[in-house]
């Protein structure tokens, strides 16, 4: 894909969606933070399901800590790794309280520190929370990048040190949304609808389906 398409690519995502949002449920930075480390292995939609009640009792570091290990674990046993994610988040909520004020920070090392945390998760916090242009790399995104010629690579890091070189610098903030958004419903891994996809003109990949 060269530079000229990547922009007609993008210019294409955006006038069908101007302002992409992650489609987890949260109100505030920690419960963004809970949801994303909830995701690993997981859909949004069964992470929603789970996190409602949980956010409703806990929305704070203090809060969640005081439902302990199995408190957690009640509220989210109906996502895979339960038990080990319940664990991670409380680590994680004491780390919040002790070091940092009950507050998520905002800084990459200090994310990636805490227990269940990975830099797919830092990215997603520092992207949708503090604005900064990430790219999360995850299944979907690494399936475009590759499928498209967008960013190809052989694992997730080269992956999105590439997008971070090739996207536009006026796309990058919203890129890994529109990105994931279009692999989850368009671009999908058994069957890519091609057919209705509105960026299949400065697609690579071939042969196009004719699904819908």
């Amino acid at each position: 894909m060269t530079p000229a398409h990547i922009e007609s690519f993008f210019a294409t995502l955006k006038a069908a969606n101007p302002q992409p949002e992650t489609e987890l449920e949260f109100t505030n930075v920690f419960e963004l933070l809970a949801a994303v480390l909830l995701s690993a292995q997981a859909t949004d939609v069964s992470v929603n399901k789970a996190s409602r009640a949980l956010f409703a009792a806990a929305p704070t570091p203090a809060k969640m800590l005081a439902l302990e290990v199995e408190g957690v674990e009640r509220h989210i046993k109906t996502i895979g790794l339960y038990r080990t994610k319940a664990r991670h988040l409380i680590e994680t909520c004491r780390i919040l309280v002790e070091q940092h004020g009950g507050q998520v920070p905002a800084q990459r090392e200090a994310l990636e520190a805490l227990p269940g945390v990975g830099r797919k998760t830092a990215n997603v916090v520092l992207n949708v929370a503090f604005g900064e242009p990430t790219m999360a790399v995850d299944t979907h995104i690494f399936r475009v990048s590759n499928r498209t010629g967008l960013a190809p690579g052989k694992n997730p890091l080269e992956v999105e040190q590439k997008l971070l070189r090739r996207v536009p610098e006026a796309y990058r903030v919203d890129a890994h949304h529109w990105l994931i958004l279009h692999g989850r419903y368009v671009c999908q891994a058994r069957l890519p609808r091609c057919a209705a996809c509105q960026v299949r003109a400065w697609c690579d990949f071939e042969p196009k389906s004719a699904a819908v």
